[in-house]
């Protein structure tokens, strides 16, 4: 039987071709129609480096062929089948992508491929594979254990080896733990490279991480943003700046160096975990104001006025996404796994304890409010507007918002989804409505607000539906609703919001 690998996005079936029969006509029609080109290639094909290989076939300031890889897998092929089909595997509201991507596609120096011997030909390589944090959580999303597998990094690192020719310049853009290029890329790449014969010097290594953010400024948060990057040594981090200020307007956006591969890494995680416990924080103050009846968005917004407090975060259904709910975990098991020491990181595995636990907080302050009302969770249909993680993102990879649907499916209530970007929500199984006016048409009790799409901003005909309607449950979890427009829901609803104090 033939395996299909499908696309969570259009449904389309791609046949999955074994690594026997190769792509190799097709790369070296690529590579004849790309002649004398600097080969680029980009291993992994998600949210990073699809973005990342349209941006370096739309170079600034150099003509580069431009090879994506991913794995011929029932999870990953559908991408490259995507791609030759002149589909985007990503969904983005920034008009830039499209650009990008018919512009490479009409210069023909664009190709999504699953054959290793691509590796052969790059004179670039940049990673942009997952690397995940496994965790054990309890069914309220408390954080129980993690651990950091580097197995499949290290498959991916070992296949670079064992394929690219030397001058290869190796650029990591992955999210790693602190130390991994020194302990772990070099070592796995210097023994390649001597059991093919070549010398230790044979290749270069830099480090630079992304800082992608997906939605209207994808391209940008590439293209036209600061780059902090190191080399493993002094002829690798120039090999690496001159690479970037190819594809970065660094003119406006200059590159920042640090003194190695170790203070990148760190840098990247820092300033994830900075993050992330910036928002645990005010995740503990929001319940605080939930007790003393205080309405937490006026405070924040007071103290904003003050220029040192403008990054005070408010409160909402939960931190998700790739970056925030695992990087400052990467820092800790780093810590003690790369370099030894008998301490972790103990606040930031604390913030990210916090924040994982927050759609449960959210789900038991509906809970308490529905039996002040008298009413129970058992058999009432519930919609909710946004499934992904992120405003204007089609990405659910850690959404707060699952945890919080498995708790509602779990108290045996009728889950309804709407999302602009998402049509089929897979770690729920749930079909997703595109439509916002079927979806409100819908019969529902309860409507909750779970992420922050700029078409739920001053929907007219979610303002209408809610004037249509009496007798909801509205709960805004994310600070989304106005003034005016809470003061209509409060006429003929049942309105909640998170940190008001209500």
């Amino acid at each position: 039987m033939t395996e299909t690998s499908k696309s969570p996005l259009t449904g389309n079936l791609y046949e999955i071709p074994t690594l026997r029969e190769g792509d190799r006509d097709v790369i070296e029609e690529f590579l004849t129609r790309n002649d004398e080109k600097p080969v680029v290639v980009v291993q992994g094909l998600g949210f990073v480096g699809s973005v990342m290989s349209l941006v370096c076939a739309n170079a600034i300031s150099a003509d580069y062929a431009v090879v994506g890889v991913d794995l011929p897998s029932r999870e990953s092929f559908w991408k490259i089948g995507s791609f030759r089909e002149g589909i985007l595997p990503v969904i983005s509201t920034d008009p830039k992508v499209s650009a990008f991507f018919e512009n490479a596609r009409s210069q023909g120096n664009h190709l999504a491929t699953f054959d290793n011997f691509v590796y052969s030909v790059a004179d670039f390589v940049i990673v942009d594979v997952n690397l995940d944090v496994s965790k054990n959580s309890s069914k309220e999303g408390e954080l129980i254990n993690f651990d950091v597998d580097l197995g499949a990094f290290e498959k991916a690192i070992k296949t670079i080896a064992d394929f690219c020719k030397p001058g290869v310049l190796i650029i990591v853009e992955t999210t790693v733990p602190p130390g991994t290029c020194e302990n772990v890329i070099l070592p796995i790449m210097t023994k390649g490279f001597a059991s093919r014969g070549f010398s230790k010097d044979a290749f270069k290594i830099g480090h630079s991480y992304e800082r992608v953010m997906p939605g209207p400024n994808y391209i940008d948060s590439i293209q036209n943003f600061y780059r902090v990057y190191s080399g493993i040594n002094q002829e690798s981090a120039d090999a690496t700046e001159v690479f970037l200020r190819s594809i970065i307007s660094t003119d406006n956006y200059p590159l920042t160096r640090l003194k190695n591969t170790n203070s990148t890494e760190m840098a990247k995680v820092l300033e994830n975990s900075y993050r992330a416990m910036n928002i645990a924080f005010m995740v503990e103050w929001s319940r605080f104001a939930e007790e003393a009846k205080v309405d937490l968005y006026e405070v924040v917004n007071a103290i904003r006025m003050r220029d040192t407090h403008k990054n005070m975060m408010l409160p909402g259904i939960g931190v998700g996404g790739y970056c925030l709910t695992k990087d400052p975990l990467l820092a800790s098991w780093s810590r003690q796994k790369i370099f030894n020491s008998k301490h972790s990181l103990s606040q930031s595995e604390q913030g990210v304890r916090i924040n994982d636990q927050m759609p449960f907080f959210a789900y038991e302050f509906l809970l308490q409010k529905l039996n002040s009302l008298g009413r129970v969770m058992k058999g009432l249909k519930v919609l909710l507007l946004g499934v992904s993680y992120r405003g204007d993102v089609g990405d659910t990879r850690y959404s707060p918002v699952e945890l919080f649907c498995k708790l509602l499916i779990s108290a045996e209530s009728k889950v309804y989804a709407h999302d602009y970007f998402v049509k089929y929500w897979e770690e729920t199984s749930i079909s997703v409505d595109n439509d916002i006016q079927s979806a409100l048409d819908s019969d529902f009790d309860i409507l909750v607000f779970t992420t922050l799409h700029s078409g739920y901003r001053s929907n007219r005909y979610l303002m209408e539906t809610l004037e249509r309607k009496s007798g909801l449950v509205v709960f805004d979890t994310i600070g989304l609703m106005t003034g005016d427009e809470l003061e209509k829901i409060k006429c003929k609803h049942h309105l909640l919001i998170l940190g008001n104090g209500d």
